[in-house]
């Protein structure tokens, strides 16, 4: 069997949590199947693995027409294909055709939905239509669907009640913790980070699902020891970084210990900013399950965390850290909660080691790349 995976994002080119999962889910199939990757972005030398990219035609074009004449040249280069498995919108119209083009089954991973993500239009402008179009295209003629959590199957089948419930299944992400965990170096020193003072820290992209400026306001309630490293960085518009910088400029402007990484750092570095925290805070408003949180508890790390989405199928309250509800209708209550719960886990030290010993065992034990590439073969093998 030889399965397609098409996918926006793949190594080195990864920027967010779905373009992990696809690196990782290939890496451990191709233990047990063939497998061609179909992606965008610069040239890459990996063998069986083929970029494609933009229309010439279409330059200058609105992004997500842009983006589904990608798809076509995917669909187009993929007829050694047994199998079709699309992530994201972005390829979703390259698995779809792929599946018509050459009678083959079509497999879509749902890592977000575009529904339940109406702050998109503000960066996509009428291109979110275009994206919710190939979503919804390819999720309801899809043979399979998986879900990355139990509670993002739930919300496949509000946002697309045409889908069969029987078509969706749950694998949930998961995180090497070979690769991922406890790292001693000199990053935070570099950063002028007090290693003697509690720290609290967040890593993600500047989007509105990732709750950043609920964190900054949040910041303000933090116990005035607490410093808080902030690697957030690609915002998806300029006014949510216009935003930011105004609120980081606002927070640095009442307390000291603010410090605010713009560039992607290497794995390593990031390892050891997760390992040198004492709690690492997830504001996220949606988050179909929350890579970064498995990263954090991986490395050993006390998690505070809102309570959306399949976030509370991997942070366990109480175990491995703390969630904290969100609710849109009440933002300041959430903050609030949000800033007490990272004040009480910092001012434990021995509580939050026990929260981060917890959460790398609950790694190790639950979510290994080894059993979800497994499965999702298995899903494959029962379509063919």
């Amino acid at each position: 069997m030889r399965a397609g995976i098409f996918s926006k994002e793949y190594p080195p080119e990864i920027y967010g949590g779905a373009g992990v999962h696809v690196a990782e889910l290939t890496r451990f199939m191709r233990d047990i199947i063939d497998v061609s990757v179909h992606c965008m972005g610069s040239p890459r030398e990996e063998k069986d693995v083929f970029v494609h990219g933009v229309d010439p035609a279409l330059e200058g074009a609105n992004g997500a027409l842009q983006t589904l004449s990608t798809g076509l040249r995917m669909a187009n280069a993929a007829p050694d294909i047994d199998i079709a498995h699309s992530h994201t919108w972005y390829t979703g119209l390259a698995g779809h055709l792929s599946a018509r083009l050459y009678d083959i089954p079509h497999v879509v991973t749902a890592h977000s939905l575009e529904p339940h993500r109406p702050w998109k239009r503000e960066q996509l402008g009428g291109g979110y239509d275009v994206s919710s179009w190939s979503e919804k295209n390819a999720m309801e003629y899809a043979d399979a669907v998986i879900a990355v959590s139990a509670g993002m199957k739930n919300s496949i089948l509000d946002a697309y009640p045409r889908i069969d419930a029987s078509k969706v299944h749950v694998v949930l992400n998961g995180i090497d913790t070979e690769l991922w965990q406890p790292r001693e170096g000199d990053v935070l020193d570099k950063l002028g980070v007090d290693k003697q003072r509690p720290i609290a820290a967040f890593v993600g992209r500047i989007t509105r699902q990732k709750g950043v400026k609920h964190l900054l306001q949040a910041a303000q309630q933090f116990d005035p020891d607490i410093q808080l490293v902030l690697c957030a960085g690609a915002p998806d518009t300029p006014e949510i970084a216009a935003e930011t910088e105004a609120l980081v400029d606002e927070l640095r402007s009442q307390r000291d210990g603010v410090f605010w990484v713009k560039d992607m750092l290497p794995r390593d570095e990031v390892q050891q900013i997760y390992s040198g925290a004492d709690v690492f805070v997830c504001p996220s408003i949606y988050e179909p399950l929350g890579i970064v949180n498995l990263e954090a508890m991986a490395c050993g790390t006390a998690v505070v965390a809102s309570d959306v989405g399949g976030i509370p199928e991997v942070v366990v309250d109480g175990e491995t850290g703390v969630l904290v509800h969100y609710d849109a209708a009440d933002i300041t209550a959430f903050e609030t909660d949000l800033a007490a719960a990272v004040n009480n886990v910092a001012a434990d030290k021995a509580r939050a080691i026990d929260f981060g010993r917890a959460g790398r065992e609950r790694a190790i034990r639950d979510f290994s790349w080894a059993t979800i590439a497994a499965q999702t073969v298995d899903i494959y093998r029962s379509l063919i």
